[in-house]
């Protein structure tokens, strides 16, 4: 049985320069799509866009979300953010977490952790993914 913490658990002091609110579902087709040519993903805010890329031996694959679609609810680009992240790792956040929430939010900074928020119906389901690096 799991029980609750009587404390709150510190959060780490990262200074994020960009943030996407965008559905789940979008975000879960564009990580099993990635996974079919790759095993990491770029993600990238910039402009009015989110991004997600994969290269590998098998080609590539890209998903964009500009302003204003349907799917991506909300975009903040204070600084153009981007960082590369293992794909198994986000898959395996998006298929838990993502189950039981409709939007996640996404905060980003270049070569920096990932944030990743769920909102679910009994409280919130924060993650931090440190990016790739030398891949």
């Amino acid at each position: 049985i799991l029980e609750p913490l009587d404390e709150e658990v510190p959060q780490p002091k990262i200074l994020f320069k960009s943030s996407a609110r965008i559905l789940t579902q979008s975000l879960r087709r564009a990580i099993r799509d990635a996974g079919l040519v790759s095993d990491h993903v770029k993600v990238e805010m910039s402009g009015d866009m989110l991004k997600m890329s994969a290269v590998g031996d098998l080609g590539s694959v890209f998903s964009d979300w500009e302003s204003g679609a349907d799917e991506l609810l909300e975009l903040k680009v204070e600084e153009d953010s981007d960082a590369l992240f293992t794909l198994s790792y986000l898959r395996d956040i998006i298929n838990s977490a993502g189950v039981s929430s409709e939007v996640a939010t996404l905060e980003l900074s270049t070569d920096m952790p990932i944030r990743m928020d769920f909102e679910i119906p009994e409280g919130k389901l924060v993650y931090y993914l440190a990016p790739s690096i030398g891949t």
